[in-house]
């Protein structure tokens, strides 16, 4: 390794020596090329666990041959998802057809709410899909998704508890080889082949993506211990899809925690931006830019790509962007917000909707009321004013003048969805809402913002170490004025090949 900088020696000396091994990868600190250079110093048989399965494709190319690179689905595929090919192929059901043949016929009433056999339906499918996603051996009612409208506690024991028998009777029906009520998706048989606790064969294993990982994944990777040695690297300062269930599985590990902390993608000023972003998340680890990439911080008029923080978001940079003749497109298209429209649409005409997230509501007022007064519902509130403001039909027209990337002059996109992408200039969306104020006042009798949640944190430095060239921090730039941008420069800098927890 004759251009390995001292962090990749020191991760390949830990890899040589057998030990277990804990890798922090900073945004843009070659973590595929510090694996690939780590399997080719040694002949054992390897596997690499890939994320989705394009990363598994280009890590083919750079892996050596010793290094089977394939997705966890990959590998539950050819133990036993192949043997459930004709009910893959099947075609789709909708899910009041599948809940109906598991015997849900009748309407309920919870509460205040009105549940409809299609929403009972789609919640005993959700219940699966979530167990498919935990290491849990069987269903319970902690796999019954939240319906807003029904968060207290009580209401959601009452829903579990009619739910759940339906759940593991579709759960039951998705062991079936041949045919069955349920529609069999790639998730269904990754949970059937992690409960058979299978042995992986290889000398060592390496999980990419770790600070995101199911843990379904996570206890098929770590139940491999016994006979290989376990690499997993990632960000942990990424992790930022817990909320549909996945899990940093880095910081808890037991093995030598190791990091690489230099960016190639950006320069030192960029590299101090995702400092203070690291520090208030109080992120493991902090990161130095190449003096050879001159990355600047300033305004844009004319970014490569523009970073929301809520979908709404995202359709009203479209939007403006369309309104001034720019060919545009969306990471991820179209269909969730043209979804989200049409249920708008039905909600406003007075009809109930089948959207997952505002299936409760029966009219627009009663989720404009939610969105305004309910803290369960703030994260609707830029739908409602985006609906509001530019009514369903000019969302819905602004979709459909959506082009592919690669024709584009501007690409839009939340940060959840810009994880793992990189423009040249990248804006900053002006949906990054600041934290609400505190009851504390200052010396000047101002009101003391509130704390920054580490989640929130950890969004924005996936969004600001998005660019190579030039970043407009935009919809961040309160974090000039919060007291969290004190942070001492100590904070701010610290950077260790070992990482401390």
């Amino acid at each position: 390794m004759p251009n390995a900088t001292d962090e990749q020696t020191a991760a390949a000396d830990a890899f040589r020596a057998g030990e277990h091994l804990v890798l922090q990868a900073g945004a843009g600190t070659g973590k595929t090329t510090t694996l690939a250079l780590l399997a080719s110093t040694t002949r054992r048989r390897g596997r690499y666990l890939a994320y989705n399965r394009a990363i598994a494709q280009d890590a083919r190319s750079r892996f050596p041959s010793t290094v089977t690179c394939k997705t966890a689905h990959a590998l539950a595929y050819a133990a036993v998802g192949h043997r459930y090919t004709r009910r893959l192929n099947a075609p789709r059901r909708p899910a009041w057809q599948a809940g109906h043949a598991l015997g849900i016929t009748k309407a309920i009433r919870i509460g205040d709410r009105d549940l409809s056999q299609k929403t009972l339906s789609n919640a005993a499918l959700r219940t699966v899909a979530s167990f498919c996603h935990t290491a849990d051996a069987a269903i319970t009612r902690y796999h019954v998704p939240h319906l807003r409208g029904l968060e207290d506690h009580a209401l959601h024991a009452q829903l579990a508890a009619h739910i759940v028998p339906f759940a593991r009777k579709a759960w039951t029906d998705l062991q079936h080889f041949d045919d069955g009520a349920v529609r069999f998706d790639h998730d269904h048989y990754l949970k059937i082949w992690a409960l058979t606790q299978p042995r992986i064969a290889a000398d060592f294993l390496l999980l990419d993506e770790a600070q995101d990982t199911n843990p379904v994944v996570e206890q098929i990777f770590l139940n491999q211990r016994g006979h290989a040695q376990l690499v997993i690297v990632g960000d942990s300062a990424q992790a930022i899809y817990h909320w549909r269930g996945a899990k940093d599985v880095m910081t808890a590990f037991d093995g030598t925690q190791l990091a690489l902390s230099r960016s190639f993608r950006f320069g030192p000023r960029l590299a101090e931006e995702a400092n203070r972003w690291l520090a208030i998340a109080d992120a493991p680890i902090r990161l130095t830019g190449t003096e050879t990439v001159p990355t600047e911080l300033g305004p844009l008029t004319r970014p490569d790509a523009v970073l929301c923080r809520t979908n709404a978001g995202a359709m009203t940079q479209v939007m403006d962007l369309l309104a001034n003749r720019y060919r545009v497109a969306l990471v991820g298209g179209g269909d969730n917000l043209r979804a989200l429209a049409l249920a708008a649409y039905d909600l406003k005409e007075g009809r109930r909707t089948t959207h997952p997230e505002l299936v409760l509501f029966s009219s627009w007022g009663e989720l404009q009321d939610y969105a305004a007064h309910d803290p369960a519902g703030r994260d609707l509130q830029p739908l409602v004013d985006l609906v509001d403001t530019h009514g369903t039909d000019a969302i819905l027209s602004a979709v459909a003048q959506l082009v592919p990337e690669q024709q584009a002059e501007v690409t839009v996109s939340t940060a959840h969805r810009a994880k793992g992408r990189e423009w040249a200039r990248v804006r900053i969306a002006d949906d990054f809402i600041p934290p609400k104020d505190s009851d504390q006042l200052d010396a000047t009798g101002r009101a003391v913002p509130g704390p920054i949640d580490d989640g929130e944190a950890r969004l924005a430095y996936v969004a600001v170490t998005r660019t190579r060239q030039r970043l407009d921090i935009g919809g961040l730039s309160w974090i000039e004025d919060h007291p969290a941008a004190q942070l001492s420069l100590r904070q701010r800098t610290l950077t260790s090949s070992r990482v401390v927890y």
